[in-house]
């Protein structure tokens, strides 16, 4: 078994048996072990598990990346590649329009202004993380109607932060 620590999902996939890791160590339950515990049991059936894992892990990998993706603070990345960080002044005015936005946007959502799909595609696209590519091939329409759903959907909530 090769040795994948960073991602569990290739670490069952190109593994011949069915890996479970846990904080401890890892298991790999191997086809013969399977059939051993389970006699009832047939290759299938280990195949159909094995594909099953593999799908699980897929899914965990894809959720990590999203929320890792969405822990990046736009600010964080400016500051590190200045080098600088902001005056307390202009720090404080950030926090302030931070609240501000958050206010807005709980405003736009109870103010049903926001079609029901505008809505949907904005809380898939803002606190799920989802590209716009994603909830398109979710919804199965075309990548620019979702853009330009958000496009509408910014246009609201501007009017409600400028508010």
């Amino acid at each position: 078994m090769k040795n994948y620590r960073s991602n569990d999902y290739a670490l069952n996939k190109y593994s011949k048996g069915i890996v479970y890791k846990f904080v401890d160590g890892i298991v790999e339950i191997t086809l013969e072990e399977y059939l051993h515990s389970n006699p009832d049991k047939t290759e299938a059936d280990f195949i159909e598990l094995k594909a099953i894992s593999d799908e699980i892990y897929y899914q965990q990998c894809q959720q990590e990346h999203r929320t890792n993706r969405l822990n990046v603070s736009l600010n964080g990345i400016n500051e590190g590649v200045i080098g600088a960080s902001l005056a307390i002044d202009i720090a404080l005015i950030h926090k302030e329009e931070e609240q501000k936005v958050i206010e807005a946007t709980k405003k736009l959502l109870h103010s049903k202004k926001l079609t029901p799909i505008q809505e949907r595609r904005f809380l898939l696209y803002f606190f799920k993380g989802l590209s716009t590519g994603e909830i398109a091939k979710l919804e199965g329409v075309r990548q620019q109607a979702v853009w330009y759903s958000l496009m509408w959907v910014k246009k609201k909530l501007k009017k409600f932060y400028e508010e």
